[in-house]
């Protein structure tokens, strides 16, 4: 029997050892790990992730280096996220953020969690941003809608979104995003970029004949604000439409914003010939007489006022 409890002491005092041995193996694989965080911080993770791998393995005896192991990973983890974002490397910086998300959730590290989280969107963003340079809209868009996915109160985003929609000639999708941009902050610049939108489409409609169309797409155009080209598409169209009251009042809003446009006297000029087809000619000497300055069309509405009298 006492040979028996001999032979069990032996075997405890050896394993006592080679647990002692595996802890300053561990904590060597750790100092390693801590030793090259300024110059090789990916391979400081690695180190870090095997000693607290080999130091969980240990149970009690490998706790305290465990613990620091759990401190230290997820910082780290999203430390060299920013240096990838700094870099400009935007799909490792991303794939970074999320590993330090996962982590520092992991060993309840709100700290970093929040501040990775809160720098995703950001970092995603700059992806977007650095695509639409690239004129790879295509990727831009699916990196803007991630961000919107995360949050659809980002303005910014959305209004981003809108940009890179309208780039691929996706209108519809541009309209519906820039309208979320500006109910979330960014209305001014959104409701420029909604009132171009429809300017072109106005453009496009006059010019294929669609009258009715160009004059709706410029009105609405208008909604977002008020242009003077708008206003001529919309009553260029009417007139062509048979529609010269509605003319008259398009042209004149366009006097009223663009009194000193270079065509200024031509429309004058016109606006005045529509009054006198309808036979008011006191309205018609008024635009007649506002297009006398004109090279072009002052000798003419000088006849015309002469004829008038």
């Amino acid at each position: 029997m006492k040979k028996f409890f001999a032979s069990i002491a032996a075997f405890v005092i050896a394993l006592g050892s080679a647990m002692a041995q595996d802890l300053a193996q561990i904590t060597e694989i750790y100092n390693a790990g801590a030793a090259a965080i300024a110059t090789d911080k990916a391979g400081a993770l690695k180190s870090f992730e095997q000693a607290l791998q080999l130091a969980e393995a240990l149970g009690e005896e490998g706790k305290e280096v465990a613990d620091n192991c759990k401190n230290i990973i997820p910082d780290l983890t999203l430390s060299i996220a920013k240096e990838f974002a700094r870099e400009k490397n935007f799909d490792n910086a991303i794939s970074q953020i999320k590993a330090a998300v996962a982590v520092a959730e992991k060993f309840a590290n709100v700290d970093v969690a929040d501040e990775a989280k809160k720098l995703l969107p950001q970092i995603i963003m700059q992806k977007g941003n650095s695509l639409v340079t690239a004129k790879n809209y295509a990727d831009a868009i699916s990196a803007y809608k991630e961000v919107l996915g995360m949050d659809a109160t980002n303005g910014n985003a959305a209004l981003r979104l809108g940009v890179a929609l309208n780039a691929i000639g996706d209108a519809n999708g541009a309209t519906e995003a820039f309208l979320q941009a500006a109910a979330n902050g960014q209305e001014k610049t959104a409701y420029k970029q909604l009132s171009n939108i429809n300017l072109k489409a106005a453009a496009a409609a006059l010019k294929a004949k669609k009258y009715a169309d160009a004059v709706a797409a410029a009105l609405k155009s208008c909604e977002y604000g008020e242009s003077a080209q708008a206003y001529q598409i919309a009553a260029q169209a009417s007139q062509l439409a048979g529609k010269n009251n509605d003319a008259i009042s398009y042209f004149e809003k366009y006097l009223e914003i663009s009194p000193n446009a270079k065509n200024a006297g031509q429309i004058a000029f016109t606006v005045g010939a529509l009054y006198q087809q309808a036979k008011n000619n006191a309205k018609a000497r008024e635009f007649y007489t506002k297009a006398l300055s004109d090279a072009k069309y002052g000798a003419e509405a000088q006849k015309l006022l002469d004829a008038l009298k």
